[in-house]
């Protein structure tokens, strides 16, 4: 974390600012409290190993994997550790694709996943809404997983093609 922070330093950043404006507009004020919400995306599951960008993941449970916030950086660098299929939370949305691994893109809203259809995979909104209960969402979303895993069905960017791989540019993406 400490040389990490160091290189978002010399890059002229820090994290107490925030680059993104989607952020910024949803109220997310540092890229601190980003990283603490996407931490908690990892549940209660004690954390196993956490690895540096590019280290191949070899432990079974909850890996934390240093990646920048860009979208496509991030879900490169998941590829690249052995991942088989990522979940990418989007509140904002994301055409996010990988050309090895399918990436499920789950909106946080039902308004995101009906302004974005031809993008979005599943719509937990009706958490939210108070239409269904985390446990019932959660079943019809491994549910989805297991059609992808399977070859059943295809995510959206496998759909339309969105074949996107960007190596993690040091010192540059924060």
């Amino acid at each position: 974390m400490k040389a990490f922070e160091k290189s978002v330093v010399a890059a002229g950043s820090g994290f107490d600012m925030n680059p993104s404006p989607g952020n910024i507009k949803d109220g997310l004020i540092t890229d601190a409290m980003k990283s603490a919400g996407a931490a908690k995306k990892g549940g209660s599951s004690p954390i196993v190993d956490v690895l540096d960008y590019g280290e191949y993941i070899y432990k079974s449970g909850l890996n934390l994997l240093c990646t920048p916030g860009n979208d496509v950086e991030s879900t490169t660098a998941l590829a690249g550790s052995g991942v088989n299929l990522i979940l990418f939370t989007t509140g904002l949305g994301t055409p996010t694709g990988n050309p090895v691994v399918p990436v499920i893109k789950v909106s946080s809203n039902s308004e995101l996943a009906e302004k974005m259809p031809d993008i979005i995979d599943f719509d937990s909104g009706p958490i939210i809404k108070g239409e269904e209960s985390i446990d019932e969402m959660g079943d019809k979303l491994l549910d989805f997983i297991i059609k992808v895993a399977s070859g059943v069905i295809k995510t959206k960017a496998e759909q339309l093609n969105q074949n996107d791989f960007i190596p993690w540019k040091r010192g540059v993406s924060l």
